[in-house]
């Protein structure tokens, strides 16, 4: 019997070691489960906000995020949702996720849209009753003339598309909130956490108005053209041409369907575009940074006495009707080049780092080809916690952005200032030389509408239209017999169109833009993982 009990007293023993064992393996499971759905993607909480002590050992473990988006407007959530995409852990802080509302950011280039289906985000611009764009209309002095996109060579899909601002956001917010490693959360960020000179993190104030810090190995700043963050980034120089009124015609129809319409008024651009099938945005420029008070009618004034006799015939009533709804809305039109400071761990992309004047729409379009660049650069590292090689490869992200970007910026500069009108005559043999060489048609308006349509950025190709612009009204005016007055206003001309595009062209940087190649981080290749 003893022998007997021996033996059971051992097999309970040996019972009790395995039931312990498996005990201690499912306590183990629950308990990685639980972390795992702490980690989870939430609107509210911040699952990714984790002391930087206890994650430095293990970042996967703790949930760390690779990268940390300051904003979720055009480049932020496109780039949230593309990173997220390869996998990496996102966490975007949002200073307001309701929807945005902008007079600006609605219009959308065709290179713009190539770009959104390169980024598989093109079905963001579906059932927001974006409609689409196929060129523009230029009118002045009773005049008109219509400029089409040279889309001959691209997919029928592909076209221009004006829009809602905030409705395209939303679109994109879902987009990527519906990656289970992107975390969209709402709080405004004060500032970087910087330690020996890198960027470490971020600290945030959630929705709640608690104060969290957030570590990532790479912080990409994006927060708009109001950045709190860009001063620790890059040189800004902000400037402020003019600004843009605001209105929204509805049930109208435009004289040429499917365009932007561009009006040469004076004093300055008058802009017309669909927003959805009911809706005509109209914009108009006011030089300087002082506008007419809208709140004691000043403003409502100066569009019926001023800017309604200049626009065509058929927008006169529902521009009117507009007036006197009363929704008028102003903004600041501001224009910044880039001057980054490369700074380990951070990075700054969109309107927090570069601007240009809103009259040919090519903001966004900038921002989505800094995103697919920025993505490509990105994609063959799997470890971004080499802060300071990092910062050297990025590098390159600033020169190879330089050829697209520049032309873009260079043509919205140069064509405001030639739009306008001014006292000196040679400006405005200028201005009636742009009206007229775009109405010949042919490659005088394929050249320069595929430049600000971005289907073709190149810097040389700007130049040589500009000048030949230039020329054009040269030739005009010595025609059919040259005089002494005649030449010096020619000279002028060319004087004057000198003055325009060279100093655009030298804050943007002339090696940078016309020779990439020649600056060293253009070469710079992905440091060993």
């Amino acid at each position: 019997m003893a022998s007997v009990a021996a033996e059971m007293a051992e097999h309970y023993l040996f019972a009790a070691i395995v039931a312990s064992i498996l005990a201690f393996l499912l306590l183990a499971g629950i308990r990685g489960r639980k972390a795992a759905r702490g980690r989870k993607r939430t609107d509210d909480g911040a699952p990714f906000a984790a002391g930087k002590e206890q994650c430095d050992s293990d970042a996967d473990a703790c949930g760390v995020p690779d990268v940390i988006v300051v904003g979720a407007g055009v480049a932020g959530s496109a780039l949230a949702y593309t990173l997220g995409k390869d996998g990496r852990r996102v966490h975007v802080i949002e200073r307001d996720l309701t929807e945005p509302d902008r007079i600006v950011g609605e219009l959308l280039q065709p290179g713009g849209y190539l770009k959104l289906v390169e980024l598989g985000l093109q079905d963001c611009v579906e059932e927001i009753d974006a409609q689409r764009v196929l060129g523009y209309a230029l009118f002045k002095d009773g005049r008109n003339t219509k400029l089409a996109y040279p889309l001959e060579k691209f997919h029928s899909d592909v076209a221009g598309r004006s829009f809602h601002h905030g409705r395209f956001i939303q679109r994109m917010r879902q987009k990527a909130a519906t990656l289970p490693n992107v975390q969209l959360e709402q709080g405004t960020v004060t500032s970087l956490l910087e330690e020996n000179g890198t960027i470490k993190g971020v600290l945030y104030k959630n929705k709640s108005g608690e104060e969290l810090k957030a570590f990532a190995p790479l912080t990409i700043v994006c927060d708009g053209c109001f950045s709190n963050l860009r001063k620790s980034l890059c040189s800004p120089k902000v400037d402020i041409p003019s600004s843009f009124v605001g209105l929204v015609l509805e049930n109208c129809e435009l004289p040429f369907p499917n365009h932007g319409h561009v009006v040469l008024a004076d004093p300055s651009p008058i802009l017309f575009y669909p927003i959805s099938s009911n809706e005509v945005r109209c914009l108009v420029d006011v030089p300087g940074q002082k506008v007419p008070s809208v709140a004691n009618g000043e403003m409502a004034s100066y569009l019926k006495t001023v800017v309604t006799p200049q626009i065509p015939a058929q927008l006169h009533d529902p521009f009117i009707s507009a007036i006197d709804k009363g929704n008028i809305r102003t903004i600041a039109n501001r224009s910044m080049p880039a001057a980054p400071h490369p700074t380990p761990g951070a990075l700054l992309m969109g309107d927090a780092f570069n601007m240009r004047h809103p009259l040919t729409g090519g903001g966004m379009t900038v921002a989505l080809s800094d995103v697919v660049l920025l993505h490509n650069l990105l994609k063959p590292l799997r470890d971004l916690h080499d802060a300071s090689s990092l910062c050297k490869y990025l590098e390159s992200f600033y020169t190879l952005r330089k050829p697209v970007a520049s032309t873009i910026n260079t043509l919205a500069g140069a064509l405001y200032k030639v739009f306008c009108a001014s006292p000196d005559r040679a400006m405005n043999e200028m201005r009636q030389a742009c009206f007229d060489y775009l109405s010949l048609g042919g490659v005088f308006s394929n050249g320069p509408i595929s430049l600000l349509s971005g289907l073709n950025p190149r810097p040389l190709t700007l130049v040589a239209h500009f000048f030949a612009v230039a020329i054009y009204g040269v030739g005009r005016l010595l025609l059919p017999f040259p005089s002494p007055k005649r030449m010096w206003i020619g000279a002028r001309c060319i004087s004057g169109a000198s003055g325009i595009i060279f100093p655009i062209i030298k804050a943007e940087g002339v090696r940078q833009m016309f020779f990439p190649a020649t600056v060293p981080a253009y070469y710079r290749t992905p440091h060993a993982n």
